[in-house]
């Protein structure tokens, strides 16, 4: 089993150059054990699946902690990182691992059926995509 994220193309940038190692959420997901990929979705005005990596575990904490955690490679500035959470008493951190891009983006609008980009993440069929970009 797979997982898609939608992440703003600055971020994905942030991925791509190495300066983003972990991704943070407000939410996780229920099937942690099951996830082999997670499939990354570049929100607009990109709207294309650039890419995936595999999960090098995840980090529970409090915003404050998780921060101090990661901030080195959050690719996130500080003050960005505090508004996403705040009111918040828990953060998840997703640390990348083998980030991967795709030789050709995938436009999903285009080549996969009945596409609706996810808010935060969706459960994806592993061969679904990948069959995509061959």
């Amino acid at each position: 089993m797979n997982v898609l994220l939608s992440i703003k193309p600055k971020y994905v940038e942030k991925m791509k150059e190495g300066k983003k190692k972990y991704e943070f959420r407000k939410k996780i997901f229920k099937k942690i054990d099951e996830i082999e990929k997670i499939y990354v979705y570049s929100t607009s005005p990109e709207k294309k699946i650039i890419g995936y990596f595999t999960l090098d575990g995840i980090i529970e904490e409090d915003p404050k902690k998780l921060w101090e955690i990661c901030k080195d490679y959050s690719g996130i500035e500080k003050d960005d990182f505090f508004e996403y959470y705040r009111g918040k008493e828990t953060g998840y951190a997703l640390k990348i691992d083998d980030f991967n891009t795709f030789a050709e983006p995938i436009d999903p609008y285009k080549n996969l059926k009945d596409f609706v980009a996810p808010q935060s993440f969706q459960y994806v069929d592993h061969e679904y995509i990948e069959i995509e970009n061959n």
